[in-house]
């Protein structure tokens, strides 16, 4: 199906930007981002008021993203 696009704003890439039509999007890498209270916030203008903040980095899981199969 054809795809009519306005404004676009990327500041910055590191995944994958599709417009249009597409079958398949499949990762080719994989990372884990930890950050605190609205540390991952992007935009134009971001206006992010937090008190203390406490992030938890355990994670018990071995593999999130599997990759294995991925072309």
């Amino acid at each position: 199906m054809p795809s009519i696009i306005g404004a676009v704003n990327i500041n910055s890439n590191s995944g994958t930007v599709n417009f249009g039509d597409t079958l398949n999007i499949s990762p080719k890498t994989a990372s884990k981002t930890f950050s605190g209270s609205g540390g991952g916030n992007t935009g134009n203008l971001v206006n992010t008021v937090n008190g203390a903040s406490s992030t938890n980095t355990i994670d018990p899981s071995v593999v999130d993203q599997p990759l294995v199969g991925n072309v």
